[in-house]
């Protein structure tokens, strides 16, 4: 079950994949060498205080009794811990009690507190979010209430969204607002699926609820997001009466298992006290924001978990001995890794971990220009860059990571099968990924419906332009070890702008066959993107360990990018034909 942190393929990718694009000075924190330490201070938290506790939340579980939550033993001290230690508001802005570090640094952080222990870092995943909309939303007097307590972690946020009727589809949301005399409002109805909807780390936990006003349009438009406290906030800012709202229960899960998923009812008692955020009618604005920034957190979820599923693989591969390896000729057994399947099982996991990385940095880096940039353009470039990406990073990483912790329990055989060895947790706990947070399908829909043209698709076309810069870049090194790289990149971004066009094209005039082609086009390009992203990282370095790793990527498994392509032009109609299979509904 051990974990080690891999700051040097984390301080690689922000140095000579997101840096090496633009430079050092581009990168916050980076080059004034605020990095190296945050990162290693972040993964010797992990390792001393969350890791440990891993295993016990798995094994533990929570309990709930009469609309409370008790964590697993230890979890209340180690979240004590995490606050004092001001981890929570480490991109916080500073106005709040933050750090004001960016975005990147925190993606490094949150993929180590992830690949740590995923159940335990979920918390100030929302947390966070939860900050984001209100920082961006919020008026002046809610944010000088709520996000101080917020931001130093006393407080924990929460999302709630879905409810019995309406999984992905929000448009059938039936959670009520009705407005009250003292200017708030009175929330009705129920939520599911409610991570941290109740648990006793934190002395109040502040719910974003979407709900309907009784005037409100039908559909999307008329929905409106609330902030919800379990407690209501004193004028001078300590915790009151308890609100209008209860945990009436909790999911038994395949997996995180320490990670209360709670049943949410509000107004059993004539309505939970809420305050709206932003403007009546654009809740789904609000909680847009605070649905991308968990979008790339769930995405890093996946880098951490696949990192943790690589270790373990590789690890146990040079432990178990078995068999005669081809060439071996000594007395004893061979290290399974010296079996060419297993070698290729553990080269594929590490190299889909590294462009999940890859992407998801990337994402966190756009995301800062789009901040910080002095000049307008580039700021707006950066935006549409970072909304382009973050449906990718989601999605592929969460896919790459349940690829990845599946192989780890074939690496591991049948002791893989087995809970002990940690490896069948790993995949129970990660297989949520790919689906909380907007499933991977609605993920790659946003990216062919909406950012595959957004903008009359400039941030797609830049970031073909940039692949292929990279691909020029391969062709010129002068120097052994990329082999076939540049060949089958050139192939790839090829297949992309082939199945770009078909599906910019079908959008027009035939929109079922551009959806189905959807995810196959994020596979496409997340594959593609990262193989790239691999390669700048090895041309950056120059080392030959990265080099072999962008050639293993483009030679092994950026073939597959042409199928994919073919899959997409030319298999929509299979799909559309899919009652001849399964017959009438």
């Amino acid at each position: 079950m051990s974990y080690q942190v891999p700051v040097s393929d984390i301080l690689h990718t922000m140095t000579h994949i997101v840096g090496g694009c633009d430079g050092e000075g581009s990168v916050p924190d980076l080059a004034d060498g605020t990095v190296p330490t945050v990162v290693e201070e972040a993964g010797r938290f992990a390792r001393d205080i969350m890791l440990p506790l891993d295993r016990v939340g798995d094994r533990v579980g929570i309990s709930f009794s009469d609309g409370s939550v008790t964590t697993a033993p230890g979890w209340p001290e180690a979240y004590r811990r995490w606050v004092d230690a001001g981890w929570n508001g480490l991109s916080a802005p500073v106005e709040y009690g933050g750090q004001g570090l960016s975005l990147l640094t925190q993606a490094a952080c949150s993929e180590i507190w992830s690949g740590a222990n995923l159940a335990f870092s979920l918390c100030p995943l929302l947390t966070a979010s939860a900050i984001e909309a209100l920082a961006e939303h919020g008026d002046s007097a809610m944010q000088q209430r709520y996000l101080p307590k917020l931001v130093s972690g006393v407080w924990t946020g929460t999302m709630n969204m879905t409810e019995p009727q309406a999984g992905s589809d929000l448009s059938t949301l039936r959670t009520r607002a009705e407005r009250a005399d003292d200017g708030a409002f009175r929330i009705t109805g129920q939520k599911i699926f409610i991570s941290y909807g109740e648990h006793d780390l934190a002395q109040n936990i502040v719910h974003l609820v979407l709900a309907r006003l009784p005037d409100a349009a039908p559909g999307s438009r008329g929905i409106s997001l609330f902030l919800v406290p379990k407690f209501l906030v004193n004028p001078d800012g300590s915790v009151g009466e308890r609100n209008d709202l209860l945990c009436t229960g909790i999911e038994r899960k395949l997996g995180m298992h320490a990670a209360p998923t709670c049943t949410m009812q509000f107004g059993q008692n004539g309505g939970a006290t809420g305050y709206l955020i932003g403007q009546e009618g654009r809740g789904l604005n609000a909680m847009f924001t605070m649905m991308n920034q968990a979008r790339l957190a769930v995405g890093l979820e996946g880098v951490g978990a696949a990192e943790r599923a690589t270790q373990q693989a590789i690890r146990y591969a040079r432990e178990r001995r078995q068999g005669r390896a081809p060439g071996d000729t000594g007395p004893e057994a061979s290290p399974i890794i010296r079996h060419p399947d297993v070698a290729r099982m553990c080269l594929t996991m590490r190299a889909l971990t590294a462009a999940a990385r890859a992407l998801c940095y990337l994402t966190a880096h756009a995301l800062d220009t789009a901040r910080t940039a002095i000049e307008p353009a580039e700021r707006f470039a950066a935006a549409d860059r970072a909304a382009l990406l973050t449906p990718v990073a989601k999605a592929f990483s969460t896919d790459v990571a349940n690829e990845v912790a599946s192989m780890n329990v074939q690496v591991h055989g049948g002791m893989g099968y087995i809970e002990e060895a940690g490896a069948a947790q790993v995949m129970r706990d990660i297989r949520i990924a790919a689906i909380y947070e907007g499933t991977n399908g609605i993920q790659a829909l946003d990216l062919v419906g909406r950012k595959l043209g957004q903008n009359d698709g400039a941030a797609f076309d830049r970031e073909v332009s940039a692949i292929r810069r990279t691909t020029e870049r391969v062709k010129a090194f002068n120097g052994p070890g990329f082999g076939a790289s540049a060949v089958r990149l050139s192939s790839a971004i090829d297949a992309v702008e082939q199945a770009a066009a078909f599906l910019r094209d079908g959008l027009r005039t035939a929109p079922g066959q551009a959806i189905a082609g959807a995810s196959p086009f994020l596979r496409l390009f997340g594959l593609t993107r990262g193989s790239a992203a691999l390669a700048d990282g090895a041309l950056g370095s120059g080392s030959q360990r990265r080099i072999a790793l962008c050639r293993f990527f483009a030679e092994q498994l950026l073939p597959a990018a042409p199928g994919l392509a073919m899959t997409i032009v030319e298999g929509a109609g299979d799909v559309a034909d899919w009652q001849a299979i399964l017959g009438e509904i």
